[in-house]
């Protein structure tokens, strides 16, 4: 393999093992029942309650 070519396989493997981290550390700072407030609140506005 060319060097190139090991330095985007590196970098894919990487991201692909710190992506469910960085969803735990989400997960773990509750930042999934922020991201529902945000989405309900939208919704209401666009049906023009909120």
């Amino acid at each position: 393999m060319k060097t190139r070519e090991k330095t985007i396989l590196a970098l894919r493997f990487g991201a692909l093992g710190l992506a469910p981290v960085l969803i735990g550390i989400g997960f773990f700072r509750q930042e999934h029942l922020e991201v529902l407030q945000k989405a309900v609140r939208i919704c209401l506005e666009c049906i023009g309650i909120g």
